[in-house]
């Protein structure tokens, strides 16, 4: 995935989370010119917070102290909204994504950024459109049954001494070691030969939806069947 594409990405989500973030400021507009009351404890939490950054930083003050104040300034202001029946949620922004709040990263257990799963999400879907491939949903690894196949040996009819069955698990088996070693140099392609109808193309579209959702770029124009 090229970074002009990801960034694309994150200029859209800079402008949902500033959206979203303008729309509660006409929320709060309209909220606090109807109950001016909300609008006093908001700034008095405001200034508390200030002051006991301060205090602390000064070591003077309590934090038991402070915490107490805004538990009581929290309570007037849910019971002001529970009176007007107004949801509590209705002073935060509306993001699309409550996990990232519309950046597209979060902080793992680690403390550590990461690209948020809707992200990845957005990411993984343009590689699919670009993939030219179709039917994703049904055709890949999750939806693979071997029961479909043969488990009798028939060397006569299958030019094989393996079951049809077990030759499709070690195929299936192959197109994942072929995914999961896709960054190493010295691991060796895959090539799918055979008449029509043997579903050569459902493998490919088995690794190469793998392929993807590892983050990698692939695409049917850059594998290859040969009937």
């Amino acid at each position: 995935m090229s970074n002009e594409i990801l960034n694309t990405l994150l200029k859209e989500y800079e402008q949902k989370k500033l959206k979203a973030e303008m729309d509660l400021g006409k929320r709060k507009a309209d909220l606090y010119f109807k109950f001016p009351e909300l609008q006093r404890i908001e700034d008095e939490l405001n200034r508390l917070s200030f002051e006991t950054a301060k205090n602390l930083l000064n070591k003077k003050g309590s934090l038991a102290d402070f915490e107490k104040k805004v538990e009581e300034l929290k309570y007037k202001k849910a019971c002001i909204l529970h009176d007007a029946n107004i949801p509590s949620n209705y002073l935060k922004p509306y993001y699309s994504c409550t996990m990232c709040n519309d950046t597209g990263y979060v902080t793992n257990k680690d403390y550590k950024t990461e690209m948020c799963s809707c992200l990845k999400q957005k990411l993984l879907d343009i590689s699919f459109n670009k993939s030219n491939m179709s039917n994703l949903d049904k055709e890949n690894f999750d939806t693979f049954n071997e029961n479909l196949f043969a488990d009798d040996v028939d060397v006569s009819k299958y030019k094989f001494n393996i079951s049809p069955r077990t030759n499709m698990l070690n195929i299936k088996q192959k197109c994942i070691e072929f995914v999961d070693n896709f960054d190493n140099p010295e691991y060796k392609n895959l090539l799918f030969t055979g008449n029509t109808g043997l579903r050569k193309d459902f493998y490919v579209k088995l690794y190469c939806k793998r392929i993807i959702k590892k983050r990698k770029n692939c695409t049917l124009s850059n594998c290859y069947c040969i009937t």
